[in-house]
């Protein structure tokens, strides 16, 4: 058969086997699993979070018609809607109660580690500086300024930190 004989044909199993062994890698790195873990982890602390506030929380809080998890208001205008306020209710402490497990316990600790553990910034000189005779600002190592042509000093370097003998007594 001729199409067997074909370059592009004959070349594209090759190129799959390229392209699945790359998609295993992507797969199979840590990043992925661990962001599945986390999801799965977070599914299920959903679902507790959920429980905790529909069978726990909202049926402590008391309403003139039973428990907050039961409040069901009627509009006026149309008294066969319902508007389920203890559910939405519910979201929300749900909701707030996520929030804050996630900030305490999630965010504040990752920033405090980045900020214990990312290397220090150090400054830059700066590019320019200012002509001591009509205080514009000219390149670092420029000799003259270019507005006046007065000439200038040499820049200023840091001096070098110098070991000191300590003194006993």
């Amino acid at each position: 058969m001729a199409i067997w004989n074909n370059q592009n044909v004959a070349s594209a199993g090759h190129k799959t086997k390229e392209t699945l062994g790359g998609f295993k890698a992507f797969v199979l790195r840590g990043n992925v699993v661990d962001l599945a873990v986390g999801i799965m982890i977070g599914a299920a602390f959903t679902a507790v979070v959920n429980a905790l506030v529909g069978d726990i929380i909202t049926p402590l809080i008391p309403v003139p018609t039973g428990s907050l998890s039961t409040l069901v208001w009627h509009p006026p205008y149309n008294p066969k809607a319902s508007v389920n306020v203890g559910a939405f209710i519910n979201v929300v402490i749900t909701f707030l109660i996520l929030a804050f497990v996630i900030y305490f316990f999630i965010v504040e600790p990752m920033n405090a580690f980045m900020k214990r553990y990312k290397p220090k910034e150090t400054e830059a000189p700066p590019p320019t500086r200012d002509c001591p005779y009509c205080l514009n600002s000219v390149p670092l190592m420029a000799s003259r300024c270019g507005f006046c042509t007065s000439p200038l000093p040499p820049p200023q370097q840091a001096a070098p930190v110098q070991n000191q003998p300590v003194q006993r007594s």
